[in-house]
């Protein structure tokens, strides 16, 4: 059976909207599009781009499926042949006929559970569906790739409704030379509570 991995660019308040391009999501007024670029680095790239040739079907949320059908089916090489070359998947409940070939349309999250079929299902960006896929069980990692950065401003990937998880680190940390740091979790089950103790 295989997994289904969530790739988040994020910053350290939180923060997931639009870490690439100036347009991709100015929602709400967000003035901070492109925020990824400036900090990130040649190792880091490499390592992102190591990711995605590990993907062997792609899986997004409606709106991160709009901005990457807008995008990179226009596009080739490296990253656009990888993506543009599995099967891909966007869980919505009003989209009919999507515009990027290849696409399959799913209900709901708990759909998403079949993909493991697939081996490596990856997600980027759609944190709206993240959260529907840890309530209904069926994220396996959760990939942070944490920027340091602050906006103050933005959506964010644990706010108020956020299901309570704990989670287990699946690999080691990785950092990279301006600051980012790869982290992998795995879901471990619910919140549990304790007292600190002195000793």
């Amino acid at each position: 059976m295989g997994i289904i991995v969530a790739n988040l660019f994020i910053t350290l308040d939180g923060v997931y909207q639009a870490p690439g391009g100036r347009e991709e999501d100015t929602e709400g007024g967000f003035e901070f599009g492109g925020w990824q670029a400036p900090v990130s680095d040649d190792q880091a790239g490499a390592a992102i781009a190591a990711e995605i040739s590990r993907m062997d079907a792609l899986l997004l949320g409606r709106e991160t499926y709009d901005i990457f059908a807008s995008y990179w089916p226009h596009q080739s090489g490296g990253i656009a042949d990888a993506l543009n070359g599995v099967p891909r998947f966007v869980v919505s409940s009003s989209l009919q006929d999507p515009d990027w070939a290849g696409t399959t349309v799913l209900p709901d999250a708990a759909a998403a559970g079949r993909l493991r079929e697939y081996g490596q299902v990856h997600m980027f960006g759609s944190g709206v569906l993240i959260q529907s896929l840890l309530s209904a069980g069926v994220l396996d990692r959760l990939h942070l790739w944490l920027y340091p950065v602050t906006l103050g401003q933005g959506k964010r990937l644990f706010d108020d409704g956020a299901v309570p998880t704990t989670f287990r680190l699946a690999e080691p940390a990785k950092s990279f030379p301006k600051g980012a740091v790869s982290l992998v979790y795995e879901p471990a089950g619910g919140v549990e509570t304790a007292e600190m103790t002195a000793s």
